[in-house]
């Protein structure tokens, strides 16, 4: 059978079987030149016998006849297991590959009750101590930045596989939809609240009185200018630009006391404002239905399905970047994370037991949920084997020892030959 149909079969030939393979010759030819001689010991010590040897030659002779006996027995015992003696059609003979597929049954199931069941595996692994191992590899030196590299390769290769347009699809869709679930009124009228019952929003009153008095500032003559334009056109320039002049001041003085008196009424009057604002957003059904609309109007923009979408190329440079750099801060962080939890690990017993626990745990949900499927996975295997060429990768790896059953039945036999015609000699003398 060429490569191909071994392949073909489950059934490689590696140099290591070719190997013993040549091992399992050289016994045979042992075997087989030992039950040579001892037929030929038989035939030269009966023609001794016949011509009035002593009586040593009756011994000799019924030794090598045993020996002869037991070696041409255990020879059929051995054969029978891969193939048919002779060639002839004897029963209960070429029992590998006649029996493969029972064989192949009959381990898994053995496989099955005795080394996946449940209390088997908890014990294993009880006995193991994973999680103390895994501590103690962790915080060896070198051990968190090899796993670190090993993730930021795994990592580069999952994200090189997904196909951005289809990662910006799943991303846009799932914020939309998480972003349409989730009321944000309530939370945000929580949140401003919080804001200013604590005065967070007085810097940014602060912010905005010193930008518009600044802004004044710089746009004087524009402001008079705007306020000329809407005067009556029969009213005198001059009055006009006094009128323009006169806001314009009041304007200035107006930010001006903003900006300079910490208790102004406008003050007072932004807190109220807000303040009510928040209640409103947490308990005005109008209100809070009028956000929610503004928020659904917002999402359905498409600008913002773009930003939303595009979020995903900003984020997978970001980390393609960190994951490349052995210096970068993500890498440095989760190397000392894994050896701070290594560490824990390696020292905590309570840690220990609960992460024993779990993995126990685990692995009895495996073997109980996925027994069958391991088990069939190698009944199925040996009977996708080849018959024949199962029987000489099997005859291969352990032919060589079982050649030794032929030469202990050789010389046990002879001993045992030996031992019966001393003992029929002794009786009947």
């Amino acid at each position: 059978m060429d490569q191909r149909v071994r392949a073909a079969a489950g059934i490689s030939f590696t140099a290591a079987d070719e190997e013993k393979r040549r091992g399992v010759r050289r016994m045979k030819t042992i075997a087989t030149g030992l039950l040579a001689f001892a037929t030929a010991v038989f035939g030269l010590a009966t023609w001794a016998r016949g011509v009035g040897a002593g009586a040593w030659s009756g011994y000799v002779a019924a030794a090598a006849e045993a020996g002869m006996v037991g070696a041409l027995a255990d020879w059929f015992a051995v054969t029978a297991l891969f193939r048919r003696p002779f060639g002839l059609p004897i029963p209960h003979t070429a029992i590998i590959p006649t029996k493969k597929d029972a064989f192949g049954k009959s381990l898994g199931d053995f496989v099955g009750e005795n080394f996946l069941s449940g209390h088997v595996v908890r014990e294993r692994l009880a006995v193991i101590g994973i999680a103390r191992r895994l501590g103690e590899w962790l915080a060896a030196p070198g051990s968190a930045e090899r796993v670190t590299k090993e993730s930021a390769a795994a990592l580069r290769g999952v994200l090189a596989v997904l196909r951005d347009e289809d990662v910006q699809a799943v991303v846009a869709e799932a914020v939309t939809r998480r972003a349409a679930a989730t009321s944000i009124a309530e939370p945000a009228g929580r949140l401003l609240g919080k804001v200013v019952s604590d005065g967070g929003h007085r810097g940014m009153v602060d912010l905005i009185a010193v930008r518009a008095h600044d802004w004044l500032t710089v746009h004087h003559e524009e402001v008079v200018q705007r306020v000329t334009q809407r005067t009556p056109l029969w009213t005198p320039k001059f009055i006009d630009h006094q009128v323009g002049e006169r806001v314009y001041k009041e304007l200035m003085r107006f930010v001006t006391d903003i900006r300079d008196d910490p208790e102004h009424p406008a003050r007072g009057a932004i807190d109220n404002f807000l303040a009510d604002f928040a209640t409103e957003l947490q308990h005005d059904p109008a209100i809070i239905a009028r956000v929610e609309r503004a928020k659904s109007d917002l999402l359905a923009r498409p600008e913002v399905q773009d930003l939303i979408a595009s979020s995903w190329a900003a984020v997978r440079t970001l980390v393609l970047s960190a994951a490349e750099d052995e210096h970068s801060e993500l890498r440095r962080r989760i190397a000392a994370g894994l050896r701070s939890f290594g560490h824990r690990l390696a020292t905590d017993a309570r840690l220990q037991a609960k992460t024993d626990g779990w993995l126990q745990d685990a692995a009895q949900y495996v073997v109980e949920t996925y027994r069958r499927e391991i088990t069939s996975l190698i009944s199925e295997t040996v009977a996708g084997w080849d018959a024949d060429e199962a029987s000489r990768k099997i005859e291969a790896n352990v032919g060589r020892d079982l050649q030794f059953i032929r030469i202990n039945g050789t010389v046990v036999g002879a001993l045992a030959g030996l031992l019966i015609h001393t003992v029929a000699v002794a009786l009947g003398g």
